[in-house]
């Protein structure tokens, strides 16, 4: 029976954080330190004639001015190498940067900014991601087939991504169908939007240089400042304060480069901090804007027996991790269900918007909306209950999935019943309230990752690792794993993170992966310790090391509680005999589930889904039709995540993700007018607040992974907000009787669907 696990314990960086005792990378400084500017193109598509920053360098104060002719020429790019430094000939978006200065104050680098001279010839804009697949478009990229790219991309012009999964016979499976459902759902771009902007401190000492930065990935951030500086991984420190969010929008690799070139030329430390603007036009994880038709052939009795999807994402300027997300988004257009004969093809389009990434969920949110929409919609034609219509296709243990793996043991189907009996399905409602049910699936994330544990002299310890803490409280939990298998209280466990010169490589708070990984890390640095104390206690009290037990800060007999040894003495008769205690955990990350990848097209990243996670979410809205305004009134979730080791965690996660997904429901989309944002600010970019906030249930399924986390884990900072839209949707749908077909679901459009096409 656990002693720490499935407990409620408060996080170890909560209390620094709500008393403001925390430190962000905008509040450090150090001596002689600069502040640096960018200046942006502020034009989504140009050819660059002239670009002078002769009157810039001139201005006293100034201490450094650097275009992309001060750095070495080098290509980069997380999927598709693609992207310089600076803008290069060519200005592909808004925020493209064409130079960076560094000054005594941030008021003289704004002013050293405004006076570089540039001269840039327009170009039409590349805005529609439907059209920039036309043979004969204008090319965003017109040496792509120059770029370097990761083996199996399929590219061809604009589409830097192309992306199928193709099962069974789908002609014949139409053949066979009764019916024959169709739609077509249009997802606007929205932004990450943490509160805390970017920010980056760059220090050289000598060769080396220290940067702290607010990104979620410190080793991708070193690896793309050692790659575009051309400096050995051993030149380069990143270091991560705490962080102030980041929902995927600080993943990989930013700005340290620049920030880094910037002190090295001026001989003095740099420190650049965002304001909300460049939060918004010049960060490069937009979430991504989607296109999805869907056609789907049914039998009268609810059998799905085809499904064919496309997706057109709209991937802005530059790749990023575009590609391996439409991976993702052709396996969330499949859905949770059971399909005989399938064809999903993906598209990752160039646009001269803002490049979009990795997002919390990329793609997720979208794909669930416009997939369960289409679902609701075959139900209302089969006159079919939603829920039953769901229940006969959604898939089981033993069933296969999109690319031919298996399914272990999953709980879908009691996620989709938990979150139905949470919400009253069926019940009676007063008029202008409605009720709709959204399922969906994500995926664990394998990879690398390591760690060591050092036991202490006083019987605490210390976890060090490369993982990287984004305020989901992942890494804070990996002191509860430690603590439950060294039988400690996990106050008596501190960290040691988001150094790169400290912990092993970690990929970073990204897909929902620190558990599932470095958990497994720490279990395995864990059982060494274990094993010297039992064998260091059994000595002592003349017994099998089998026979004992870590409890409480002792080793003592399972049988007899009295004879027992303090952790404490060993760890300090170890020190005094020139012993360090210490474990070190690198395990093999888990394999990929067995798939049919060789039967799809530019799956790199994801032939399949490992130790997938289901959910169910269940909402009620309340929708005035006078004004288009909806209230959410109530929304249930039914979550299965294999095992849940921290209640407390996994709840606030689960809240927050309700929440983030109501956002992208109702109010969060990016406006865009001939390629550049009308909204890049707080007051018309509208978030989710706490009177927004409505009832929420939650109930947790078990069904531990095989070969998944610890204890059978899986990730769980993901899905929560991938299926809240659809959900409120089919809601919405249910209370007027119409669908709202274009992502966000603001008053407007929600008004005009119900005032019909003439509005």
């Amino acid at each position: 029976m656990s002693r720490v696990l499935g407990r409620r314990f408060v996080r170890a960086d909560g209390l620094p954080k709500v008393t403001g005792q925390a430190r962000y990378a905008a509040d450090l400084v150090l001596p002689g330190m600069l502040h640096a500017a960018f200046l942006h193109a502020g034009v989504p598509r140009a050819r660059i004639r002239r670009l002078d920053v002769s009157a810039a360098r001139a201005l006293p104060g100034v201490l450094a001015v650097l275009t992309q002719d001060d750095v070495p020429f080098v290509r980069f790019g997380a999927a598709v190498e693609d992207r310089t430094l600076f803008a290069h000939e060519v200005v592909r978006f808004e925020g493209e940067i064409l130079a960076a200065v560094a000054a005594l104050t941030p008021e003289l680098a704004d002013r050293a900014c405004r006076l570089i001279e540039v001269e840039l010839e327009a170009l039409p804009p590349v805005l529609d991601p439907e059209a920039a697949l036309a043979p004969g478009a204008p090319l965003v990229h017109e040496d792509w087939q120059d770029y370097s790219a990761n083996d199996g991309i399929v590219r061809d012009g604009n589409d830097c991504g192309f992306v199928n999964i193709v099962k069974g016979d789908i002609e014949a499976g139409f053949a066979a169908a009764d019916e024959i459902v169709e739609g077509r759902y249009v997802a606007d771009m929205s932004h990450p939007v943490p509160i805390e902007p970017h920010a980056v401190l760059a220090q050289w000492e000598g060769d080396r240089v220290t940067v702290w930065s607010t990104t979620q990935t410190p080793f991708p951030a070193r690896n793309g400042l050692t790659r575009t500086l051309e400096l050995p991984e051993s030149a380069v420190r990143v270091v991560v304060p705490h962080l102030g969010g980041g929902f995927g929008g600080k993943c990989e690799f930013h700005f340290e480069a620049h920030v880094a070139a910037l002190a090295r030329a001026a001989r003095r430390p740099v420190r650049l901090v965002f304001d909300r603007r460049q939060e918004f036009t010049a960060t490069d994880m937009a979430r991504h804007g989607i296109i999805a038709t869907f056609r789907t052939g049914v039998r009268r009795d609810g059998t799905i027996v085809a499904h064919e999807a496309s997706l057109i994402l709209d991937t802005g300027a530059y790749a990023t991790h575009g590609p391996v997300i439409t991976e993702i988004a052709t396996m969330m257009a499949a859905g949770p269900y059971r399909h005989p004969n399938m064809l999903v093809e993906g598209r990752t389009v160039y646009s001269n918007r803002t490049p979009a990434g990795s997002t919390r969920a990329p793609s997720g949110p979208q794909v669930c909306w416009a997939l369960e929409q289409h679902v609701d919609a075959i139900a209302e034609r089969l006159g079919l209950d939603k829920l039953e219509f769901r229940l006969r296709n959604i898939v089981a243990e033993g069933d296969e999935g999109p690319t031919g793996q298996r399914f272990e043991k999953i709980g879908a189907r009691e996620s989709l019943l938990e979150a139905a009996r949470l919400i009253g399905w069926g019940r009676p409602l007063p008029p202008g309230d409605g009720m709709g049910l959204a399922v969906g699936w994500w995926f664990s994330a394998p990879g690398p990752a390591g760690c060591y544990i050092k036991l202490n002299a006083d019987g605490s310890a210390t976890v060090v690792t490369g993982a990287q803490e984004n305020g989901s409280g992942s890494v804070m939990g990996l002191a509860l794993l430690a603590a439950e298998e060294l039988g400690l209280a996990p106050e008596r466990i501190s960290l040691v993170y988001q150094d790169t010169d400290a912990g092993a490589f970690d990929s970073g708070s990204s897909g929902s992966q620190t558990t599932f990984n470095v958990g497994r890390a720490v279990l395995a640095a864990s059982a060494q310790i274990r094993d010297r104390l039992l064998r260091m206690a059994a000595d002592e009290l003349e017994a099998n090391p089998l026979d004992l037990e870590l409890v409480e800060g002792v080793v003592r007999a399972k049988d007899a509680p009295g004879r027992s040894v303090v952790i404490a003495a060993l760890a300090r008769r170890a020190q005094d005999d020139g012993e360090l205690i210490t474990g070190q955990g690198n395990p093999p990350a888990p394999k990929m589930p067995d798939s049919l990848g060789g039967s799809c097209a530019g799956r790199v990243a994801f032939p399949a889904f490992a130790a997938p996670a289901f959910f169910a979410h269940a909402a009620r809205v309340r929708v005035d039709r006078e004004t288009g305004v909806v209230r959410v009134l109530e929304v249930a979730a039914g979550h299965e995540f294999g095992r849940v080791l921290n209640p407390i965690g996994v709840e606030g996660q689960v809240e927050g993700g309700i929440v983030h997904g109501l956002g992208i429901a109702l109010s969060e989309g990016t406006v865009f007018r001939d390629g550049n944002q009308a909204n890049p600010h707080l007051l018309d970019y509208k978030l989710q607040t706490a009177a927004d906030v409505p009832a929420m249930k939650i109930a947790f399924v078990d069904a531990p992974a095989a070969d998944g986390g610890p204890y059978g884990s899986k990730g769980v900072g993901e899905p929560p907000v991938v299926p809240t839209a659809a959900a409120v949707a089919n809601a919405i749908a249910a209370a007027t009787g119409v669908r709202v077909r274009h992502l966000p679901m603001t008053p407007v459009r929600v008004w005009a669907a119900l005032a019909g096409e003439d509005a």
